[in-house]
């Protein structure tokens, strides 16, 4: 049996960047970690255990040939783990998000992910002659759709890049242009509706497109978006983390103001080692620790794609294109909201931010794309 070559430049990337990230945990918490937890390396250290848990993981499935995931035992069973996930942590707490184990908590909604992309990967696949075919598209939409709206009841940044994640894939494997119309309709509709639902979301929102009321108060008479973002305490300034960000970022200039020597994580900047740890990375390291960080991601997306057209079954160039376009969106994202391109929402960002259920499930699923890059000639 030959051995397969291991793809180092994608290899070397994710290495340099769960380092990296694990670095910047320590220097964005160290001061609220010691203030709050009695301790500097409070959220180092854990984020430090899942990184010696999820590396032997990822090695796993770099090892582990992809096709022994096309079974529908593996599919199936790993839709049907997780929706029974979500539907307990539904039941669990206030928020809606974490099942809380010895170890820590863990977040069902990151595991959906890896559940959808082999999923629907087994699927178009194996329906790839008939896939616009009734009998096709309406058990895949039945699937997509409970999971989206089950991660979406608490969670509505992984609902989105779920959603597009899976947009992506059947667009790439033909679906017509008809049905991605129909598609993209419902997507607006049921965000829109989300975002009606919580207050918080419509304040985010409104406050990023129209700060002063100005449209608002024109198109909308009867006060009822007005009404609406007063249910929540929390709109009533939802633009704080975003300008948070923003004055770190500016703040780094060039080069940056050095390791551990940002002032915006003291206190100033909410949740500066898990969503916007980005901004943390822009104060101290400047422009070229945040462009450093964005050309790691362009790798993983040269990577993806290169994988993408070159390996010749389908199966896998489904499982290659789900896992790219997931975390170069999930990227994205989370840059565009720390620079304030898009409204706040917490996209935490892939390898650096802190977080367990996100780091194990990234590198699980970039196992599975060096596995598939491998196995691509």
């Amino acid at each position: 049996m030959q051995r397969l070559r291991t793809d180092k430049i994608l290899f070397i990337t994710v290495v340099l960047m769960v380092l990296f990230g694990t670095l910047m945990v320590y220097s964005a918490s160290s001061v609220v970690a010691a203030s709050r937890q009695g301790s500097s390396y409070y959220f180092a250290i854990r984020q430090l255990i899942w990184v010696v848990v999820s590396i032997p993981l990822m090695l796993y499935f770099k090892n582990l040939h992809y096709t022994k995931l096309r079974t529908p035992e593996v599919a199936f069973t790993a839709m049907a783990f997780i929706m029974v996930m979500l539907v307990a942590v539904y039941f669990i707490g206030e928020q809606h998000r974490w099942i809380r184990l010895p170890i820590g908590q863990v977040q069902p909604s990151e595991f959906a992910k890896p559940a959808l992309i082999v999923f629907l990967a087994y699927f178009i696949a194996q329906r790839s002659q008939a896939l616009n075919s009734r009998y096709t598209l309406a058990p895949a939409i039945l699937a997509v759709g409970f999971l989206t709206v089950a991660v979406m009841v608490a969670d509505l940044g992984t609902a989105i890049v779920i959603v597009l994640t899976a947009a992506v894939i059947f667009f790439v494997a033909g679906l017509e242009k008809r049905y991605i119309g129909f598609a993209a309709v419902a997507i607006v509709l049921i965000c829109a509706a989300a975002v009606w639902q919580r207050p918080y979301r419509l304040g985010r929102i409104v406050r990023f497109v129209d700060p002063q009321f100005k449209l608002v108060d024109r198109i909308d008479k009867r006060g009822w978006i007005r009404s609406q973002m007063k249910k929540s305490a929390v709109t009533q300034d939802t633009n704080y983390q975003a300008d948070q960000a923003k004055i770190a970022v500016g703040s780094g200039g060039p080069a940056g103001v050095g390791l551990m020597e940002g002032r915006q994580k003291l206190f100033y900047l909410p949740e500066a080692h898990t969503d916007t740890i980005y901004a943390v990375i822009g104060e101290e390291w400047g422009l070229f620790g945040t462009a450093g960080v964005l050309l790691g991601f362009v790798i993983i997306l040269w990577r993806g794609i290169r994988t993408t057209v070159r390996i010749h079954d389908e199966f896998g160039r489904y499982l290659a294109l789900g896992i790219t376009t997931l975390l170069v969106v999930q990227a994205f994202f989370n840059m565009s909201v720390v620079l304030g391109i898009f409204p706040t929402k917490g996209f935490p960002l892939p390898m650096i931010s802190y977080g367990g259920s996100s780091l194990m499930v990234t590198l699980a699923l970039l196992g599975v794309l060096m596995n598939v890059s491998e196995n691509a000639g």
